[in-house]
């Protein structure tokens, strides 16, 4: 059964929401964690984004994800975790339901920063 859905929110706040397909350059692990993982992501800016998350938790294989195309959160306020700054969030599938973490890929490769709608 699928989960409940959460409090219903107007289109307003919903557009508000900045997801963007980004390529994943570099995975490495986050030094004094067993779950994070920093990514070193290029969403079409001038430099590449630093994003953690923690895919070492939810995948054997979270460095096979380097080189591929992601769809991520890119206006999240930027938060420190484990002393690391982190300018948005990997967007996924399946971890609060407790199914092995899937990352959204696009069907065919798209310029780096294009927007989800």
């Amino acid at each position: 059964m699928a989960a409940e859905v959460k409090k219903e929110v107007s289109f307003d706040v919903f557009g508000q929401l900045d997801f963007r397909a980004g390529t994943i350059l570099k995975v490495e692990d986050v030094e004094k964690s067993t779950k994070l993982t920093k990514l070193t992501v290029d969403l079409g800016e001038e430099e590449p984004r630093t994003i953690v998350c923690s895919l070492r938790e939810v995948r054997e294989d979270y460095q096979s994800v380097a080189g591929k195309q992601a769809l991520f959160l890119v206006n999240l306020a930027p938060r420190k975790i484990m002393g690391i700054e982190s300018h948005g969030m990997l967007v996924t599938l399946g971890y609060d339901d407790g199914i092995a973490d899937t990352l959204l890929f696009p069907e065919h490769p798209l310029p780096n920063g294009t927007r989800a709608s």
